[in-house]
């Protein structure tokens, strides 16, 4: 069940890849990272394996990880073969590597990165690449948010900064939503709860904004 993010409460089967090039400091995936975590597996046998997992209440596909655009070239042959409904959940870093399948999408998740989260050395440098990524996928026109992982910390005067510079750095940000997502474990929000009414006040300012904790740790699903 997808737990994140604009599809919340949908049913999805997750291709998770191994390998990422970030290294955020909230991952709660932190073995993802590794390529050598993953196995390696035919198309063939990863569409039989999606064939033995369907639901009636199948809604889509997730490509997520790690970083699936690492393996964007495997993607694009399988979805070249294969058609399928996809969720693409993306650090947006590899605009280049979008560019490969953004054809065989319907959906993408941008996880944009706060200078905070310390996923790299030169933050400015990752943002323009993430908001280059928001861009071509709208323009595109993939069914796009971005999603923002907040913690108890995140000042919300730096949230506003960041939806005020995506607003501008979009052309087309109407059409795009961004996700606050509260950094579990929840417990640690306890005695905070305003502060993701102001954090989700200052994005107000400048783009639609839903507020979405990790629903899947919630119900222990995923």
């Amino acid at each position: 069940m997808q737990g994140e993010g604009a599809l919340l409460g949908r049913r999805q089967i997750f291709i998770r890849f191994a390998g990422c090039n970030l290294n955020c400091n909230y991952c709660d995936t932190p073995q993802s990272r590794d390529m050598n975590a993953g196995y390696e597996i035919s198309s063939a046998n990863l569409y039989q394996k999606i064939e033995d997992l369907k639901t009636p209440d199948l809604h889509s596909f997730s490509l997520t990880g790690g970083e699936p655009l690492l393996n964007a070239d495997f993607i694009k042959n399988f979805l070249e073969e294969y058609s399928l409904k996809c969720l693409l959940e993306t650090n947006g870093s590899l605009p280049n590597e979008i560019e490969k399948i953004v054809d065989y999408l319907t959906y993408a998740s941008v996880d944009v990165k706060l200078p905070e989260h310390k996923a790299v050395s030169d933050w400015e440098s990752l943002f323009t690449r993430e908001l280059e990524s928001i861009n071509l996928l709208i323009d595109e026109g993939i069914n796009t948010y971005c999603k923002v992982v907040v913690l108890p910390g995140t000042p919300a005067d730096e949230i506003g900064w960041i939806a005020s510079r995506i607003k501008y750095g979009v052309q087309k940000s109407s059409k795009l939503s961004m996700v606050l997502q509260p950094a579990s474990p929840l417990e640690d929000w306890t005695y905070c709860p305003s502060k993701l009414l102001r954090i989700s006040e200052e994005t107000g300012k400048h783009l639609d904004v839903l507020t979405i904790p990790q629903v899947h740790k919630l119900l222990h699903l995923r």
